[in-house]
């Protein structure tokens, strides 16, 4: 998504231009935007207090929350607004952004607004981002651009946050140290694969990456991303009062059973363990529709969910979400 729809954020780092309406170009033919008034992805401006005869979940997540490359209303978070009756969600999306950035933004604006459940979809390559300080853009030309961003740091088991105020301007690689280019996010494991992969489309790269791992990082308990990805959720979930569901989101890589799922997928239950937050993951569930369908889900040369995609997240998602909102505040995974 352009960086020019989004402005800077003194905590999170940068967020939509507050009621922004757009229309962006894609391999799709393009799709809408419209930002609420607090500069998220959402139909709803988000209010303090909550009807008595509604439902509302606050949902946090990255672009394929946010809903790059469809229109707002074909987002899963909105397909289940029109599925579970009397339900509101609340979108705090963000495109680009880490677990760490969602969880300054849930402190920053959702932390005094009423509501039944919160849903934290962690796309499973965000434990790269959490683990960046720096986050590489690019621009209408291709080209890099670098971007400071707010992270933490676990120190003795205790989560420091790092650079807030992030600097505004962008920052030229030329001026970061060696050290400091480890922590440099290029956006994937492998960004020039990546990159012809977008230009040119990833089934003949995809088909030549079979058995590919995508996040390795999820392949110990004890990687350094890892811990501090899960002393965030921890301490995310564990601070938070009401419902918790945590739903790790696949890559495709997963969905079309190219690499193996089940690191990330156990790395995920030790925190619902931890924690005794819900945890349900989609990704069985998804299994079940024909590859060829399952291909469907996401476009020709971005690997972002198509509308379709989002269909079937919230078809696997609804029934587990309102039975879970049917019930009383209890613990265990889904």
């Amino acid at each position: 998504m352009p960086r020019q729809l989004f402005e800077y954020h003194p905590v999170i780092g940068y967020r939509f231009i507050p009621n922004l309406k757009a229309r962006i170009q894609h391999e799709s033919g393009g799709y809408l935007v419209r930002v609420n008034n607090s500069g998220f992805r959402c139909n709803h401006d988000f209010l303090k207090e909550r009807k008595t005869d509604i439902r509302r979940v606050l949902l946090f997540g990255d672009s394929y929350t946010a809903g790059d490359g469809v229109s707002n209303e074909y987002r899963y978070g909105d397909v289940l607004e029109k599925t579970i009756p009397n339900l509101e969600v609340y979108n705090f999306g963000l495109p680009g952004s880490g677990t760490d950035q969602q969880y300054l933004a849930y402190k920053e604006f959702a932390i005094d607004i009423e509501h039944d459940l919160l849903l934290i979809a962690v796309l499973v390559e965000n434990i790269r981002r959490v683990a960046g300080h720096y986050r590489v853009w690019y621009d209408e030309t291709g080209k890099p651009i670098c971007y400071a961003k707010p992270y933490y740091e676990l120190v003795n088991h205790t989560l420091i946050l790092k650079n807030v105020p992030p600097r505004r301007e962008p920052i030229p690689e030329s001026e970061l140290s060696d050290e400091e280019k480890r922590f440099l996010d290029y956006g994937g494991r492998f960004p020039v694969i990546e990159k012809l992969a977008a230009r040119f489309g990833v089934k003949d790269i995809a088909q030549k990456m079979s058995g590919y791992q995508p996040v390795p990082e999820y392949d110990s308990a004890d990687n350094p991303a890892w811990r501090l990805m899960r002393a965030i959720l921890e301490a995310w979930t564990t601070n938070h009062k009401k419902k918790v569901f945590l739903m790790p989101i696949p890559l495709y890589q997963h969905l079309e059973e190219m690499s193996d799922p089940s690191h990330y997928q156990a790395r995920f239950r030790e925190v619902a363990q931890a924690t005794g937050c819900f945890l349900y993951d989609p990704l069985p569930d998804l299994l079940k529709y024909p590859r060829k369908e399952r291909r469907g889900f996401r476009f020709e040369k971005d690997p972002h969910p198509t509308p379709q995609g989002h269909a079937a997240l919230a078809a696997c998602l609804a029934p587990v979400l309102k039975g879970l909102l049917d019930t009383p505040l209890r613990m265990g995974s889904l």
